[in-house]
């Protein structure tokens, strides 16, 4: 049963952390948000998250630049059609990652990329706050917003709040293709 929250004495609600399975379940991409800030803490938990995920050989070629500046969120959710969420977040974290030697290395630190932000996403989920991820089309753009030196690749954002919809919870019925059709067991 997920632990979502209880209310103290006081009439607060306190954040009770959930079990990994039931954030696995209700992770889901979030792309309206309140206004509600999400802590430097609560943040710097979720980037922790992406800096402990699995990496090939451990080369960990990836860097996080995490963005509270409303200025910054506002041109950040210009540097691809589908980033617009990244304006209205109380945050975004910026998945940054040097530009490849060879098409070897940009599949493993695409991986590994990918790995370590699924753990910011899981992380996120567990306090309670929503995540939506998005591509990066214009890299010259989004490096100058950062600060990124040219050698380095914005190469995907991560808008970060407290979802104006509705809260976090495991997702009953989620709209995926059928287990059996996806899942084979001994063989295709």
């Amino acid at each position: 049963m997920p632990r979502l929250g209880h209310l103290r004495a006081t009439g607060e609600i306190e954040w009770v952390p959930m079990e990994t399975w039931d954030a696995i379940r209700a992770r889901r991409n979030v792309r309206a948000y309140t206004a509600e800030p999400v802590t430097d803490e609560q943040l710097t938990r979720i980037a922790e998250a992406g800096w402990r995920a699995p990496s090939a050989s451990n080369r960990q070629h990836w860097d996080f630049v995490l963005v509270t500046d409303r200025q910054q969120l506002a041109e950040l959710g210009t540097v691809w059609h589908a980033a617009g969420h990244v304006a209205s977040g109380a945050a975004a974290i910026a998945l940054v990652l040097p530009v490849p030697v060879d098409e070897r290395q940009r599949l493993l630190d695409q991986y590994d990329l990918g790995q370590a932000t699924y753990a910011m996403m899981l992380a996120a989920t567990d306090l309670g706050i929503g995540t939506g991820h998005s591509s990066v089309g214009d890299h010259a753009r989004a490096r100058a917003i950062l600060g990124v030196p040219e050698t380095h690749e914005v190469t995907y954002l991560l808008g970060v709040g407290h979802p104006a919809d509705r809260p976090l919870r495991p997702i009953k019925r989620p709209n995926r293709r059928p287990f059996d059709e996806v899942v084979h067991r001994g063989g295709w």
